[in-house]
């Protein structure tokens, strides 16, 4: 299949992209030909945000989503952020906030409606989208430029031969590839490499967001309160943070997210987010509620100085694939869309100069330098390495000093300091953490849930999660770092088993969530995430 353009994933970034292309394209006298292809089994399935959303970006693509029916509709009424000990918070002031982090004029959404409807209207536009569809190749040409990509064959049995359903993957071309895959998506981490593209910025850093869906008494529900914690139950040199949202119907998102650059691995991140939950502020608001949804996913960190080049032969990265996250906002949706709308507009400058074969999108980087994405990226790029430097206090102090006194606009860049994986120290150098055992009212186990994400993958399908050595998952992972793969893991997959050959890492293929933290934090980089049959992973509803 053939067109001007393959937009692979179908969250803000590509979905804006493909409505910008079109509707853009048609008012130039074009007609471009796009599609998206997502590995979800819906547009949304694997959308895992928040969210609080800034709708700037939305009303620059989209000037009348009010008028046409958005799942935007609970604007943030109650903003507030609070320092917690293990007893006791503690309420910050507004005034002692950098403006960045004030949330009035913002939405609390599910952005997995939101992609939702946004596919909607880039399909009104005449986008195909085919939901369903991994992309798992990338097509280059005789002269090395990217060319399309193609799809995951679909049918494999474990052993990767074709089963009695086998379907091979289709070949999709295009003059001009955007990989919109989200953080640390697959085909970009290739491209990465493959390019080089990294090798002017810094190393990127993550960190892993878990998130629930609550059902809440009503008389606790205030829609639009929007909460921010740090401090408890992270320690002082384990960057992160909870949420908690309340959305409307009753629901409420809670959160916590943790900085994947930890050191200790017996740090658990969903048990600290089982833990957050308990303390004595939040735990009130969970009397007669009702759990119904969960999921995880890993977030870009690094800022500014951590975006690689954005361009290549054929193409561009966009959205959270380049890393668009402005950490200091917990914010990254509405730069996404912004960056899919800039390469859009680049990619309507060549096919209208009619190239005769596609280019480097130069244009695209140049524009985005001229943008508020940019100048919004500038100002925080300071914040992250802060706190990875000098934790959680020296962090606080240097982004107070940073934001309220330089406004962002420091003489300096602080400088990323390695991977996450490498600031992994063995098990011997750190503390055991004891986590208490799940209570099943307000703490829960990952096999339940794991189950509240609908995470389905089909029974005999080849596993998508590769070990480079096998070996050393035991004397490197095990006997060094005491296999933190059992605990960075947000759903169970990889369990240490013993059986008459000894110890041996079993991995549960089908419980994955598609977070990518084992991609990113495995102190061997043993583990690759690869894509899965298409259609398989969480199906996250209203999240």
């Amino acid at each position: 299949m053939h067109y001007d353009v393959v937009i692979v994933g179908a969250g803000p970034a590509g979905l804006a992209a493909a409505i910008r292309l079109r509707s853009s394209g048609l008012e130039q006298g074009l007609d471009p030909s796009v599609c998206i292809i997502e590995k979800g089994a819906e547009v949304g399935a694997h959308i895992l945000s928040g969210a609080v959303i800034d709708p700037r970006a939305l009303q620059e693509l989209l000037p009348g989503w009010k008028q046409q029916g958005a799942p935007i509709q609970t604007p943030v009424s109650d903003d507030a952020f609070w320092y917690l000990t293990a007893g006791r918070h503690y309420a910050v002031p507004a005034a002692l906030l950098p403006a960045a982090m004030h949330n009035h004029g913002n939405y609390v959404v599910s952005l997995a409606n939101v992609c939702r409807w946004l596919a909607q209207q880039a399909e009104t536009l005449g986008v195909d989208i085919y939901p369903g569809f991994a992309a798992a190749e990338i097509l280059y040409g005789d002269d090395g430029a990217v060319r399309g990509i193609v799809t995951g064959d679909a049918g494999r049995d474990r052993f990767g031969e074709p089963g009695p359903g086998f379907e091979p993957g289709v070949e999709l071309y295009a003059r001009y590839t955007l990989l919109a895959e989200g953080c640390r998506g697959s085909l970009s981490q290739q491209l990465l490499h493959h390019f080089r593209l990294d090798r002017d910025s810094q190393p990127q850093t993550y960190a892993l967001g878990i998130k629930e869906l609550w059902e809440i008494d009503p008389a606790r529900h205030r829609p639009g309160r929007v909460l921010h914690t740090t401090g408890w139950p992270l320690d002082n040199d384990t960057y992160g943070g909870g949420w908690l949202y309340h959305m409307e119907d009753n629901l409420v998102s809670v959160g916590l997210i943790t900085g994947l650059d930890y050191a200790n691995p017996y740090l658990d991140p969903f048990a600290e987010m089982q833990r957050f939950k308990t303390h004595p502020s939040l735990r009130t608001l969970f009397a007669g509620a009702r759990r119904v949804g969960y999921g995880a996913r890993v977030l870009n960190e690094g800022g500014l100085q951590s975006i690689p080049a954005l361009v290549f032969s054929g193409g561009a990265l966009i959205g959270a694939a380049a890393g668009f996250m402005n950490v200091l906002r917990l914010k990254g949706s509405h730069t996404a869309m912004k960056s899919g709308m800039l390469a859009a507009d680049a990619v309507l400058a060549a096919l209208r100069a009619g190239d005769a074969a596609p280019g480097l999108l130069q244009d695209y980087p140049r524009r985005l330098e001229r943008s508020w994405v940019c100048e919004e990226l500038r100002r925080a790029r300071n914040v992250r390495p802060a706190f990875a430097r000098w934790g959680r206090v020296g962090g606080m102090v240097y982004t107070a000093v940073d934001q309220l006194l330089l406004r962002g606009r420091a003489p300096w860049t602080l400088r990323q300091t390695g991977t996450d994986r490498d600031r992994l120290a063995p098990a011997a150098n750190c503390r055991r953490i004891d986590y208490a055992a799940p209570d099943g009212v307000v703490s829960f186990d990952k096999s339940s849930s794991v189950y509240l994400s609908s995470t389905m993958h089909r029974e005999d399908e080849p596993v998508h999660l590769l070990i480079r050595d096998e070996a050393q998952t035991i004397s490197h992972n095990l006997e060094v770092y005491a296999a933190p793969e059992q605990r960075y893991c947000p759903a169970g997959v990889y369990e240490i088993v013993e059986d008459q050959a000894g110890q041996r890492l079993q991995i549960n293929a089908q419980n994955c969530l598609h977070c990518k933290a084992c991609d990113i934090k495995d102190p061997s980089r043993n583990i690759v995430w690869t894509v899965p049959e298409g259609g398989g992973g969480p199906r996250y509803g209203n999240m």
